[in-house]
């Protein structure tokens, strides 16, 4: 009898041994699929991420500002055509969503803005026609795509592509064209004006022509040659 019980309760404590070691072992086991689990999950992530910062890197450098800029021009857009459903005027009802705090800040900037000076020069004005017209342009998609699916493989041309003089614009083109050509012509005509005379100023020209190079020339080089007009006038020039 005591031979079998020590026999039974040897048996006993190598199962709870064995037991034991497995608990042990299924424990480890499962913590080591916790952690390759993981490990995939963050080479998974990290992979993203590389594939992301590949993406806005080979973006411009002033993507971000231009997206945040066109989706705020479509979301204006969008405000002033529910105004108009409702028949209500947009100016009015965006002033209503102005704080004091925001009027007074911008009308700070607007007062840091240097004034338009007029014109300068030829590249300069046609410069400032360029930005005037390149922010009047509004992205038309539909347009777009219907364009393209007239044009089919003419629609991204290459040497060998005949498309000269199949491109017909359209009423609403032409439309803007005229009006953007009528405000032209009216801005230059307040530009082009005739000045007044000044009787007691300087005759330094021989007809009217002659007249605006002199004003140009002295605008641009007056400071570098008021000291040689000064010694030729008193007849000390050497």
């Amino acid at each position: 009898m005591a031979s079998c019980s020590e026999e039974s309760a040897t048996a006993t404590g190598e199962e709870q041994t064995e037991t034991l070691a497995s608990e042990k072992r299924e424990a480890r086991l499962r913590k080591f699929r916790e952690l390759h689990f993981k490990r995939n999950e963050a080479r998974k992530l990290n992979h993203q991420e590389v594939v992301e910062e590949d993406k806005r890197l080979k973006l411009p450098a002033n993507w971000e500002a231009k997206k945040a800029r066109l989706e705020w021009e479509l979301a204006e857009d969008q405000k002033k055509k529910d105004c108009a459903d409702r028949g209500e005027e947009y100016d009015r009802v965006k002033l209503l969503e102005i704080t004091a705090d925001d009027a007074e800040r911008w009308e700070r900037k607007k007062k840091k803005k240097n004034p338009d000076t007029g014109f300068a020069g030829y590249a300069e004005a046609q410069f400032r026609q360029y930005q005037r017209l390149t922010k009047q342009i509004r992205p038309d998609l539909e347009t777009y795509e219907r364009q393209r699916e007239e044009s089919g493989e003419d629609f991204y041309p290459t040497s060998n592509s005949l498309i000269h003089g199949t491109h017909v614009p359209t009423k609403e083109g032409i439309d803007r064209m005229v009006e953007d050509v009528e405000k032209q012509i009216e801005k230059r005509a307040k530009y082009s004006r005739r000045r007044a005379y000044n009787d007691d100023a300087d005759i330094d020209y021989i007809n009217e022509r002659n007249a605006k190079f002199n004003k140009k020339a002295e605008r641009f080089y007056g400071k570098y040659t008021a000291e040689i007009k000064q010694n030729l006038e008193r007849g000390t020039a050497v």
